[in-house]
């Protein structure tokens, strides 16, 4: 991948230097998974940052038999960047939602890189702002109705990690009980919902194109409190 290129996809590197970009393209390893295969296993955090330049992942918290999904990851966000600073054990993991096409590098060279480039440590820290505000977020939430709670998650989503169609922002078609566990509602809820928006058309479900399309954003905004 070019320079621009990479710098166009992942908002991280914005601010890094040209020489900071070239030296991690050269030392970024590739990665090729298909759907629903474990891309971090629980004893792997730490290891490295991964960066998803194509595709759809989940991250998972393993809590007995119980496994739940704490996050939807997309195209050009990245992860296993905390964990390199921190080496407590691990109970979760990420697995594909679809093929995904993924850049890493090990820790030690990304914190090494961080240290020689202040710019892209600013970024770094900015970017973890921004995740911590939008969990505050999402716990400010947990008392609203579960379709406001669910057309939160779609229209961050689609904010994120969405692309335009001739049908709307297209997000991947991602599974209800993922839905519901990063949106902190039940399978059920999230069943109803989903069909109530589809029906109103205000959503498109394609599972052929493993898409859904957020078809009325204004209403979905409205609905969500955003706008």
């Amino acid at each position: 991948m070019q320079t621009a290129a990479f710098n166009e996809l992942f908002p991280l590197f914005n601010a890094a230097s040209p020489e900071t970009v070239d030296w991690l393209l050269s030392i970024a390893v590739e990665h090729d998974y298909p759907a629903d295969r474990a891309v971090l296993m629980e004893d792997a955090w730490g290891n490295a940052v991964y960066f998803i330049e194509s595709g759809w992942v989940k991250v998972r918290r393993h809590g007995g038999e119980e496994v739940n999904t704490l996050a939807i990851l997309g195209r050009g966000d990245f992860f296993g960047e905390m964990a390199i600073l921190d080496e407590s054990p691990r109970s979760t993991d990420v697995v594909a939602l679809s093929s995904v096409h993924l850049l890493s590098i090990s820790a030690q060279r990304f914190i090494q890189t961080l240290f020689r480039d202040s710019q892209l440590h600013h970024r770094m820290l900015q970017l973890m702002v921004r995740r911590l505000r939008q969990t505050n977020y999402r716990f400010q939430l947990r008392h609203q109705p579960p379709a406001i709670k669910l057309v939160n998650t779609l229209v961050a989503l689609g904010e994120s990690y969405g692309s335009p169609s001739e049908y709307g922002t297209e997000i991947y078609n991602i599974p209800f009980k993922d839905l519901a566990d990063v949106s902190d509602i039940t399978v059920e809820e999230a069943t109803k919902i989903m069909e109530k928006l589809s029906s109103k058309g205000w959503i498109r479900i394609a599972p052929g194109r493993q898409a859904i399309y957020l078809a009325h954003l204004k209403q979905l905004n409205h609905i969500a409190g955003r706008g």
